[in-house]
């Protein structure tokens, strides 16, 4: 084992309302500076500066404005929001109090994912306890379903859920925090950022800031699965090595990593020394691991056959695009291995990349294209 410790920053010790005691200390603008100072960015995956999409939230004139918990978490091979849900509420209820009293928010949701019924009474329970205090500010939490779908992971098309509408993204802009819940300005974060929110408060931006790395400040948690001795939960600071958080999982013969869920890129052994941090291997939370026994070409199938039943189908590139990146791994399966098909599905990729409306027709191409570079040989030439 490496010298690598965890660091338990968010998953460590924390005093219920001591994050949020420390915000009604300042002003407003002031909780949203130390945000912004503390490098602090969204946890959900985009990676979006929090600060200052805070305070783009409270510079909206609409004195009508909703705060947004986004729990659902339907990215396979993530279970750490759930975990910060169940083992760690006081810390995310805190951070989006703290976010209402920031930018101006009555109302606060959290939109659940609709395979974890299992935790709507726990979670009822604690927002409810949760309204019973006495703030100095109308604030009040309420829980919202979502019906599986894992589209709804995209805010605008949680938003559309949330407003009674099917799940599909918007065009943007206008931004949720222009014209969001209700067509009201709307702040929305996901599970981890607003528990990470609450640490800061409490120990202060320069804290947060003098963790992680240069462009990916503080630390990131993972959910970490596959073949590993240690599947779990974890926490390191930004840029830890992927082949550091390999062995402190306590994974062996490991012949590639999908890093950041099954949108993110497969990672082959030549890349294991690479940092996880934004502009690097990226940070969205998930990491699957496979041994050197796993078929790549099964592998890639199962994520084609995940995203073309989740497509929306609301624009061509990504309903059309998915259907033909799974037919077109089906047909080399059958032994139909045209090159010239091939590098037409390749083609394929870059246009979805580059047309595609929301970051499901976005991000579908990212497994094809690092699997195959990755492993060309064992997928064509079996």
């Amino acid at each position: 084992m490496s010298t690598l410790k965890e660091k338990k920053v968010v998953l460590g010790s924390y005093t219920a309302g001591s994050g949020l005691k420390a915000a009604l200390a300042m002003k407003p603008n002031e909780v949203i500076q130390q945000l912004i100072d503390s490098g602090l960015r969204g946890r959900g995956g985009a990676g979006f500066p929090t600060g200052l999409k805070w305070r783009f939230a409270a510079n909206q004139k609409d004195p009508v404005k909703s705060v947004i918990c986004n729990a659902d978490e339907g990215e396979p091979g993530t279970f750490k929001d759930r975990v910060l849900l169940i083992d760690h509420i006081e810390k995310v209820l805190d951070g989006m109090a703290i976010a209402a009293y920031a930018i101006g928010a009555k109302e606060g949701y959290i939109y659940l994912r609709g395979e974890y019924t299992h935790m709507i009474s726990a979670l009822e329970a604690q927002m409810e306890k949760y309204n019973k205090k006495k703030l100095p500010f109308e604030f009040r939490l309420s829980l919202r379903m979502g019906a599986g779908a894992y589209v709804c992971g995209e805010e605008f098309a949680l938003i559309e859920s949330m407003n009674g509408n099917r799940g599909e993204p918007r065009n943007k802009p206008p931004f949720p925090v222009q014209k969001g819940y209700l067509e009201k300005p709307t702040l929305v974060n996901n599970v981890e950022t607003y528990a990470t929110v609450s640490h800061i408060l409490v120990k202060g931006a320069d804290w947060f800031a003098g963790l992680g790395t240069d462009k990916s400040k503080g630390t990131k948690i993972f959910s970490i699965s596959g073949d590993v001795e240690r599947p779990g939960v974890y926490e390191f600071e930004m840029g830890v090595k992927l082949s550091e958080i390999l062995e402190f999982a306590g994974a062996k013969d490991t012949k590639s990593v999908q890093v950041g869920g099954f949108s993110g890129i497969n990672v082959a052994k030549d890349q294991f020394d690479r940092p996880v941090a934004f502009g690097e291997l990226p940070p969205g939370g998930s990491i699957i691991v496979f041994n050197k026994d796993r078929d790549m070409l099964k592998v890639l199938k199962n994520m084609l056959e995940f995203f073309e039943e989740e497509s929306c189908g609301q624009c061509t590139p990504c309903r059309e695009g998915t259907y033909q990146l799974l037919k077109g791994i089906n047909m080399i399966e059958r032994g139909e291995k045209s090159v010239k098909y091939f590098k037409e599905l390749v083609t394929l990729c870059e246009v979805m990349k580059d047309s595609a409306k929301c970051g499901l027709g976005q991000s579908v191409p990212n497994p094809f294209l690092s699997i195959v570079e990755n492993f060309k040989d064992e997928i064509l030439y079996k």
